[in-house]
């Protein structure tokens, strides 16, 4: 029986960890595609630009899948996303690979509805929203297999720097919890190692599946509060709610870019999804 391959590109991110280990648990023989000079703790590795096509194709050669969990830095998007995706296609074309998308809610934009699903209209008309919505118009203008997993913001074990363990529990163990929009409105969370299982689930079914599929991954759609109470009962202590600084993230807007940036989704905590 042929080996089940997966080339996992951005390795070393939140979603490519999660995805290296969901996939060879599965019994996928799978590759981690990291940047040369960049290392990666699994046996299998191959070093190129993943915005290369060229080099890229070449690394594809011979996968089943490959996993896009390329992530830029938020204020790199419009100079990085549309070359990785470009790359990614010629990719996939050349190999006949499909391609496995971690999509988000940004599309959707501020004025998205509380319930989310394959229906609802994507009107980001800029921003991060209006670049995620021309990145999947090219994959499926493409007409190369895609399975894109939407989902909410990532919690779950891997690098620290998002929202959940960057902005909200980091003080947690001095019996602190910051939370940055009101306390009642839902937001949408996904457990990364269940995201990445999932994922690994539609590969498996890959040839049953529309050329471009659109999968909701539900998650968790709770309060800030839902979330403060699991948290002081899994530590088995109450917690101090407090409300993020705004007023110092745009102080610090001034000197990081990439700050500006996440003032920018400042909606997603205000907006019930």
């Amino acid at each position: 029986m042929t080996a089940k391959t997966a080339l996992i590109l951005g390795a070393n991110g939140r979603f490519g960890q999660a995805a290296l280990q969901a996939f060879t648990a599965a019994g996928w023989q799978t590759t981690a595609l990291v940047r040369a000079g960049k290392t990666a703790s699994h046996p299998r590795v191959i070093h190129a630009d993943a915005s290369d096509a060229e080099a890229l194709t070449r690394a594809a050669e011979g996968f089943d899948v490959i996993v896009n969990a390329l992530n830029p830095p938020y204020d790199k998007w419009p100079a990085l996303i549309p070359p990785l995706t470009r790359a990614i296609i010629a990719a996939a074309r050349a190999s006949g690979a499909s391609v496995v998308i971690p999509g988000n809610v940004y599309n959707f934009g501020p004025d998205m509805p509380p319930l989310l699903t394959t229906e609802t209209p994507q009107r980001a008309t800029q921003g991060k929203g209006l670049i995620r919505r021309q990145m999947e118009d090219a994959y499926r203008a493409a007409d190369i297999p895609v399975i894109l997993l939407r989902a909410g913001d990532y919690i779950g074990a891997g690098q620290h720097g998002q929202w959940f363990d960057g902005l909200i529990a980091n003080k947690v163990a001095k019996g602190v919890f910051t939370y940055p929009g009101d306390y009642n409105i839902v937001h949408a969370w996904a457990y990364l190692p269940d995201m990445a299982r999932a994922a690994v689930a539609l590969c498996e079914i890959r040839d049953t599946l529309p050329r471009f599929a659109d999968i909701p991954f539900a998650g968790y759609g709770i309060t800030g509060e839902e979330l403060a109470r699991a948290i002081e009962t899994a530590g088995g202590r109450p917690l101090k709610r407090k409300r993020t600084p705004w007023a110092v993230l745009h102080a610090l807007a001034l000197f990081m870019p990439v700050m500006q940036e996440v003032i920018a989704m400042r909606y997603l905590w205000d907006t019930p999804h």
